[in-house]
């Protein structure tokens, strides 16, 4: 009967069906199980690959704006480095005009200091010279009272005469180096 049906003969050897019926099964079986698949098994994949494609893509999309917010956060920070580098700058800048003017006032001090302390030598030397002025006229009057006294032969006791001789010898001591100068 198989050989009715198909012109060409084919030697299948113990493939070969021997009833046209178990043929027949077969293809309905495989039928059955090809509906099967395509109507509950086919449809629970797609949904199951859709699904798995919206993951991916919301997980791209996370992704991606994950990445834009870093990119926004690393400009944020390198913003806050340039603006922490100028605002160093700027301390930096403003540390040494501070201590630029500390060391003019240590210097202005110092130069007053210096001045009063000069001021003060010089008020205490010409203090020390008028006493030790005074000091002396009074030893070369005595000096020149006794002199002048042996000298003359007279007593110059009189202590007008003799502070009058003393500054006229004086005046006259003082007056010589100031005509050879």
């Amino acid at each position: 009967m198989l050989s009715a049906l198909c012109p060409l003969e084919i030697n299948l050897g113990p493939l070969a069906p021997h009833n046209i019926f178990e043929v027949a099964i077969g293809l309905v079986t495989a039928g059955l199980i090809w509906f099967g698949f395509a109507k509950f098994i086919s449809p629970n994949f797609e949904k199951m690959y859709q699904e798995r494609a919206r993951q991916i893509e919301g997980g791209i999309e996370l992704a991606e704006k994950a990445q834009v917010e870093a990119d926004a956060l690393r400009e944020q920070y390198a913003e806050q480095l340039a603006s922490a580098g100028g605002e160093a700058n700027a301390i930096r800048d403003q540390a040494k005009v501070q201590a630029a003017t500390i060391i003019e006032q240590a210097r202005e001090q110092a130069t007053r200091e210096s001045t009063r302390m000069v001021e003060q030598a010089k008020a205490q030397i010409e203090t020390e010279r008028e006493v030790v002025s005074s000091q002396l006229r009074g030893e070369v009057g005595t000096l020149a009272t006794t002199l002048a006294s042996k000298i003359v032969g007279e007593s110059l006791e009189d202590d007008a005469r003799a502070k009058r001789a003393v500054d006229r010898f004086l005046e006259q001591l003082a007056a010589q180096p100031a005509m050879k100068g």
